[in-house]
């Protein structure tokens, strides 16, 4: 499979809005919690969103929408998230590409990220490609954010 990585448009927000919430139906099922922010994000809040970050999309050779990440750059940190891949091209390569790029992209010292703890196979592809759990944060909902981060090399 050919992966292709570019800058998102705000054209392609509708689509990544989408991808976003069929990717996040998994971590929802983790958790049993439906009330994940990313679940409930609308159009209006993503084309905000759009205009204060870095926004990459992958597409496959028949330009079709698989993965999308993005990164909001503040004091040499590149904030990442939203790290979403169609389930059916998750393992093959494509969150670690869509990582890459938004690491490359971002020019930042430092990278910066978080996932739930019950997703263990982000957990490891994050420290896979370098990152380290800096602390964790309990949510209302009787779950924990991992924090993790990357410097840049």
């Amino acid at each position: 499979m050919t992966i292709t990585i570019t800058r998102a448009t705000r054209n392609d927000l509708p689509g990544i809005l989408a991808l976003q919430k069929l990717a996040y139906q998994s971590e929802a099922a983790l958790r049993n919690d439906y009330t994940l922010p990313p679940l409930h994000q609308t159009l209006a809040e993503i084309q905000a969103e759009f205009e204060l970050a870095i926004f990459l999309k992958a597409t496959n050779e028949c330009n079709r929408l698989i993965g999308s990440v993005r990164a909001r750059v503040e004091s040499g940190t590149a904030y990442i998230g939203k790290l979403v891949v169609q389930p059916e091209h998750q393992g093959q390569g494509v969150g670690t590409k869509l990582l890459a790029a938004v690491e490359h992209e971002s020019q930042a010292a430092r990278f910066e990220l978080f996932t739930g703890d019950k997703s263990l196979r982000n957990l490891a592809l994050y420290t896979k490609l370098g990152y380290t759990e800096t602390h964790r944060q309990a949510t209302p909902n009787g779950w924990s954010m991992v924090f993790m981060e990357k410097l840049s090399h």
